[in-house]
Order: structure tokens, then sequence, then C-alpha cells
């Protein structure tokens, strides 16, 4: 990457304009005039204008300072808060990701002077460059530029001294900024459930109040779930529970812890509910310098773990001792009380030996591997002091694809080597269990670095369950949080053992020199003294980040099997390396417990749980070819398997950001699948309208029928009504009476004077002569009769009576053979209008109408 010498010349030198008022002397336009006054207390400044949408909450500003980010040449502002260095650019006002790094996640830190050749008549004034080199424990090394003599540089780097390694627990960003919406839930409840699962015993939960009450002592038929540390006093880097084989009494384990270093004894990691194998992991055994000193008690312990065969086999299954250090750090362990086991003490048994290096051959390989990507990455901070040295414009811009091709093209860093021999350990452990259904217990010295590796990692080869997220979370909680690996220690930050004293400001690593600032000819690097170190320093070692490496070359080699991806470690490591949160805190579970982690810090888990949530589906975490039927079982990789290849997406993300996108076709995918995503989801918007139009169009249709059955039954009706309305007409004229229809609806009747003389003329009428139906022939005025609803129930009725005098179908006892009728007058006889003619048919001969009266 080439840049201009004008570019730069303007960059630095009109930099002084950029500064805020409050870094400016009145009347002084050089970098001389200006100085800072020095901040001896680690008070918190305001924040400056629109800094604030990048604070997180409870971050708090402690210095700042106005320089240039070595590595890109980009010019800004860079922040020291409570919890990070944070660089503003100057030009778009945004974070620069590759300047901003998590307090925590910085390894080591220094002032450097550089001093640039003077020319032929500047032979007393020598340009000089004051630079702030911070590298980090994610392998990245960045460089910061400041104008000579305005203190920038001294107040940045102060603020580091005071907030980079905190003296105590409770200075870390993590309780300030307290759970917040990341609560934590019990991992006392998560480890006992994941117990639950391995014992193979179905809907069964545990939860806060069933371990405080005690009732967890559950078991099957080869192992049980004990309390014999509740309190931590049989072993105080081991859980409060532990997973032992059923037939040992509490008493004897106690009795056992005693052989073993940091009483650290065989305890169960994981086991297969259905043959009895299992994976146990211990400390070695404290066998002295003679190799000589044996216990009853241990050997019986790890003797249980060789539960009966299965299908028939008669005899117990074989053990596996794997020590996972080089055969001769096992013997020269024995100086110092401890060693290995012998297997003839133990039955059945057969010792293996791994040969992985320890602590500090992986630290001092870490640093060698940063310093060769640093060396050859195009955003390489080794570029910039090359041009400081001999005044050329050349970044350092090396091409690292034919690097992630083989081991031997890492130069001596031997990071590969070591990923190789951790992952060809956890295959053969892995193997012994599966195809031989044997047991393995796994140790080293202590039993909390290299045994967590290779246990973890066996049980990732072993457990489908642990390659989904939820099962990693568990596998991660138990072997690495509850059975005590030292993270404060392994990350240089503040424990409880180490709480009251003050801890080295910077890492161990320090001892080794960085790549940037080699010595050549014309220039002279001048590095401030660093503060003094203890032997705690010794102790910072990437053990985990080693594993998650491992993790990463299996996801590799196994695209199918992992429900997570490659991006869902990088942010695992992370938030551990930055310390943000409280799971990773502390040196055992004990100390979490005695501190309150979980209850005043955030939970990473929940934090990425978060973040996936927000993404939905395809997110960056979850990885695309994930087909949990492809692998059902055990992963069993063959050994030309195991070659592993840097792991770009963190080992290159810095130092040669295009080479960290080695896997375009996941992102070509990804963009695919985001892609589908977008369409599926206007898809299932047009079909939701296309099904909401058909659903209103059928409402419509079912109203419209609606309303068409209402009209024909209305028309209906009208007709019936009609014709009922034009036969009582006719059977109301037929009676010689003259309708009229009032305003109120109702009908008035006018009965003729002829009316009575037809009726009279009658036999019935003669007879009576007179009567309530009988009419003077004389009545000049006409009779008004009204006409209501039910009117054939009105007793009096005119044409009622009429019909029953005169009807020859009238019955005796008042009823009408007339099926359905409706009569009316013709002439001088009554029909029936309505009648059903075709009821006649149905008529008895016997009806009283043929009898004589």
């Amino acid at each position: 990457m080439a840049m201009s010498r004008n570019r730069r010349t303007t960059s630095l030198r009109d930099s002084d304009s950029r500064l805020g008022e409050s870094d400016r002397i009145d009347g002084a336009g050089s970098w001389d005039a200006i100085e800072w006054t020095t901040i001896d207390q680690p008070v918190s400044r305001p924040v400056p204008h629109g800094l604030s949408d990048f604070l997180y909450e409870a971050e708090e500003v402690i210095a700042e300072g106005y320089g240039v980010l070595v590595n890109t040449d980009e010019a800004g502002t860079l922040f020291v808060t409570n919890f990070r260095l944070l660089f503003l650019s100057e030009g778009s006002r945004d974070i620069i990701a590759l300047g901003t790094i998590p307090l925590a996640t910085i390894e080591k830190f220094n002032k450097i002077v550089i001093r640039q050749p003077s020319g032929p008549r500047q032979i007393d004034k020598t340009p000089t460059r004051r630079l702030l080199q911070v590298i980090g424990k994610d392998m990245r090394i960045i460089i910061f530029a400041f104008r000579p003599r305005t203190k920038q540089r001294r107040a940045v780097f102060e603020a580091l001294l005071r907030c980079a390694r905190p003296t105590r627990l409770w200075d870390l960003y993590a309780f300030s900024s307290g759970p917040s919406r990341f609560s934590n839930a019990s991992p006392r409840v998560r480890l006992m459930n994941e117990y639950i699962r391995l014992l193979g015993i179905e809907s069964r939960n545990s939860s806060v109040s069933m371990i405080e009450d005690g009732s967890f002592t559950l078991s099957n038929n080869w192992w049980r779930i004990s309390d014999v540390n509740a309190t931590y006093d049989m072993c105080a880097t081991y859980p409060f529970l532990l997973l032992l084989p059923k037939s040992i009494r509490d008493e004897d384990v106690l009795q056992a812890c005693k052989f073993r270093a940091r009483c650290r004894l065989p305890a169960i990691s994981w086991c297969d509910a259905r043959t009895g194998a299992v994976l146990a992991r211990s400390s070695q055994p404290l066998v002295g310098l003679m190799m000589n000193m044996r216990s009853n008690a241990d050997e019986n312990l790890v003797g249980a773990l060789c539960t009966q065969l299965l299908d028939g086999e008669r005899g117990r299954r074989k053990l596996y001792i794997a020590d996972a250090r080089p055969r001769k750090n096992a013997l020269a362990n024995g100086a110092m009380g401890g060693g290995s086991e012998s297997s003839a003490n133990y039955f059945q048994s057969e010792i293996v030996f791994f040969g992985i290096d320890n602590i500090h051959a992986m630290r001092e390989s870490l640093v060698r591997l940063r310093d060769y990507l640093d060396t050859h990455g195009t955003k390489s901070s080794d570029g910039m002091s090359s041009f400081l040295r001999h005044g050329g414009w050349t970044w350092g811009g090396g091409n690292l694809s034919s690097m992630s091709a083989s081991v031997s093209t890492l130069g001596d860093s031997g990071w590969l080597s070591h990923i190789q021999n951790v992952l060809a350990g956890s295959a053969w452990v892995a193997a012994r269990v599966a195809i031989e259904s044997a047991s393995v217990l796994v140790h080293c010295s202590d039993g909390w670095d290299r045994t967590t590796q290779l246990v973890a990692l066996a049980s990732l080869l072993l457990d489908p369950y642990y390659r989904t997220i939820k099962g990693f979370q568990a596998l991660v909680e138990k072997d690495w949080l509850a059975f005590g690996h030292p993270f404060s220690d392994r990350a240089g930050m503040p424990s409880l053992s180490g709480s009251d004293a003050e801890l080295p400001r910077q890492s161990s690593s320090t001892n080794f020199p960085s790549s940037p600032m080699r010595q050549t000819p014309g220039s002279y690097p001048s590095q401030s003294p660093m503060p003094p170190q203890t032997h705690s320093s010794n102790n910072y070692s990437p053990i985990f980040l080693q594993w998650v490496d491992c993790v990463s070359q299996l996801l590799r080699m196994y695209p199918f099997a992992f429900e997570f991806s490659s991006a869902y470690l990088v942010d695992l490591l992370d938030c551990v390396l930055s310390c943000r949160f409280g799971n990773f805190l502390c040196n055992s579970e004990k100390e979490r417990e005695q501190y309150g982690v979980a209850d005043l810090c955030g939970c990473l888990w929940m934090y990425l749980d978060d973040k996936r949530a927000s993404g939905g589906s395809s997110h960056v975490h979850y990885n695309l070819f994930y087909d949990p039927s492809k692998h059902e079982g055990p992963l069993l990789p063959p050994a030309a398997a195991l070659a592993p290849t840097l792991w770009p997406q963190f080992h290159l993300r810095w130092s040669c950001p295009s080479e960290a996108q080695a896997g375009e076709v996941e992102a070509q995918c990804r963009k695919l699948v985001e892609e589908i995503s977008e369409l599926q989801k206007a898809k299932d918007v047009a079909e939701r309208k296309a099904r909401e139009t058909i659903a209103a169009m059928e409402a419509v249709k079912a109203e419209m029928r609606n309303e068409k059955q209402v009209s024909s039954s209305a028309m209906n009706l009208a007709r019936k009504t009609k014709r009922e309305n034009d036969i009582i007409k006719r059977a109301i004229q037929s009676l010689g009476c003259r309708i009229h229809v009032s305003g109120n609806d109702e009908c008035a009747i006018d009965i003729e004077s002829n009316l009575p003389e037809r009726i009279t003329s009658s036999p019935s009428t003669r007879e009576t002569g007179g009567g309530p139906h009988s009419y003077d022939e004389k009545m000049d005025s006409p009779i008004s009769v009204t006409l209501t609803h039910d009117d054939d129930d009105v007793p009096g009725n005119p044409i009622l009576r009429v019909c029953e005098n005169l009807c020859p179908q009238r019955t005796l006892d008042g009823g009408c053979n007339w099926p359905d009728a409706g009569c009316a007058q013709l002439g001088s006889q009554f029909v029936g209008l309505r009648a059903n003619y075709d009821a006649f048919d149905r008529l008895s001969i016997y009806d009283s109408y043929f009898q004589p009266e």
C-alpha cells in the first residue's frame, strides 16, 4: 500500500489545527508551544461532543490525545476509557476497529522514540517521532504517533498504566457496568443440569432451591452426583458437585484426594450412559522422587472407572491413563513430588504420553506468530517503522495466502505444531472411548491447562450435543469454568488470591522483543523502562485461545457437524479477552462464588444470545452448512486430516484483513441466504396480502349470497302475502262486503244491506228467527267490521259463523274436513279455496261427511 509524501506531510503538519480549543495556546503555531498537564488521579473527564454515542454503559473517558494510527496512516483522537483504548477517526468521525482495543486485551504497551538521520545542514537538530506501541492478546500490534512536546503521549501512557492492569478485581469494567440487561442465571444450576443429562436421567431439571436443599444426589447404574466438595474444603479449584463412581464412598474420596496434586482427584468429566465408558480428569499423582509412593484409595477410585462391559462380554473395560506432558517433563516433576502413574499399580491400565508443551512454550509460540504476521501484513506496524528508519514510503504488503497451506511456512513460531499435538491427543482419546469402549483418565501437572484442552476437545468429538450452541456453552462452563482453569492468571488479570497485592502492569511477554522496532542502521529506538515484574506474570498463557483455535480446525474439517460458525468463536474469544463480562473472571468457581460475580457482572452467554436474536436464523453466529443428520455420532478424524492451518478469521483480521475473508464461499452463501430470506419475506408478504384479498372476496360473496337469500325470501313472502290478500279480498267481496284500508294499515269491511237477506234465507236463520246472527232487513247503515291479526281466534267473527252454519264440510265437533281449508262463499255454496285436493286420496272412506246426519 503506497502512500505519497505529500499526504503524509499534510497529515502531520496540519494536525495542530484539529485540536480543540482547550488544547491550544493563543499565539502558538508550533508543536513546542502546546503543553498538557499530567493527570495524577484516575478521574473521569467530560465526554467530548459526539463521543457519547460510541460509549457503553458506565464507560467513562480518562484521558485523550490527538495522534495518527500508523498502521493505516489515519489521523484522529485517541481516548482512554475505563474499558478500552478508543480511536475516533478525524475524517469519518467513526470508530476505527484496528485502533480500538479493550484494556484487558492489551498485553503490553511501550513508549518509543525514533530518531531519523539528519540532513547535512541539520547536524544539531535530529528529527524524532513520539510513538506509542500497543500489543494485544488478539494478534494485533498497533502504533500511534504523537506530536513532540505536547505531552499527549504521556497522558495516554499514564492513563494506561493506571487502568490497563488494575490491582483489584473490583476495578474491572465488568463490575462498573453491572449485570445491566445481560443478567446471569446461576452457573451452579447449569452445571447440575449438565450432570443430569450425562447420567441419562430424563425429565429432570435442577433449580436453585433444589441445590440449596441438597436434594441433588442423583445416580444411575454406574455413576452418582456427589456433594463431597460442596463447601470447597476438599479441593478449592474443583466444582461444588462432582460426578463419581457409584461404588466409591465420600470417605474414600476424601482419602484419595490427598494423593493428587492440589487435591484434584480423578473425577468424571463425560460418560456414556449407554455403555458405561467414561472420560475422567485429574492432576498428577504424588508418587515422589523414587516413583514408589502409592495410595489404595486413589487406585480404587481409578479402578472404579472400569465398569463391566455390556453385550454379554465378560470382564471389565480397559483403562487408559493419558499424560499430556512429555515423558521427560513427567519424570522431572518427580523431583518436586509429582510424576506419573505406573501401569502395574492400576487395574488393566496403559500409560500414554502425548508430549504437549507447557504454558510457557505456548506463550512464546504465540508471540513469535504475532510478530511474524505483523511483519508480513498489509496493515503491519512494521511498515511505518520501515518508513521511519529508511525514509521510504513503501508499506509491508505481504501476501499470506500461501502461509495458510502448511505448518512449515509460519517460520519458527511452532504454533500450528502445538495445535496439531492437541488435536492428535484429543482424537486419540475420543477413539479409545468410541471404538474400544474404554475409559480414559487424562491429566498433566495441575490438571487445569493441557488436561482441560484434551478433555473438552475429546468431549466435543464424542458428543454431538456439544457441537450445538447450547451444548458448547455447557461444555465450556463444565470443563473450563467449573473445573478451575485459572483464567485470571492466564489473562494477567487480578484474582481473589492476588487482589490485595499489586499485579504487574505488563505481561510476561515483555521479555520478548517485538518485531516493529527492530534495530537497523540509521534508527535509534528508545524504549521506556517497563514496570517491575513478579512471578505471577509468568502465568500468562493463551491456553483457552489455543483450544478455540483447535475447535476452529475441527469446524473446517467437519463443516456440517457444528451449529455455530467461526464468527461465533471469534466473538467468544473477544469477549473473554476483554473481561467485559463476569463469566471468565477469577481462577475458580469458588472465587466467583465468593465475589458474587454472577450477580454483580453481566453474562457473556446472554450477550451472545441477544446478538443472535437480533439477526434471527441468518445471523453470522450460525453455521449455514449445519446438518446434524450427517454426524449423529462421534467425530473420529484420521491422522492425515489433523494438519492444521492458520485461522484467518482470527489470526489475520488485523494484519491482513483481506486474507481474513478466506472463507469467501461461506460469505457468498450467507449473502445468498440473506437475499433468499429477503425474497422469502417479500413472498410471505405477497401471499399474506393475497390470502387477505381472497378472504375479503369470499366474505363479500358470502354476504351477497346472504343478501340474495334474504331478498328471495322477502320476494317469496311478498308473493305469498299477495296471494293470501287476494284470496281474503275475494272471500270478503264474495260476502258482499266493501273493503277499505285506512292509513294505519287497518282493514275496514263494510257489509252491504242486502247481506242479511242472503243470510236469513238459510234454514238455520229462518228457524232461529233472530239472535246474534240475524240482521234487520230495514238496516240502512253499513256494519263496520275491523280485521286484526289472528282473527280466526276472535269469538263472534261473522265469517266463522257463516262457515259454521252453511259449510257442508263442517264437522259436528267444529272441525273442517277440507285439508288446509281457506273457505269463501261462491254463490250459496262454500268451497275450500286453498284445499289440497290431492289429500282426498288420503281420506278415509269412513269420514263423517259421507255418513247420514
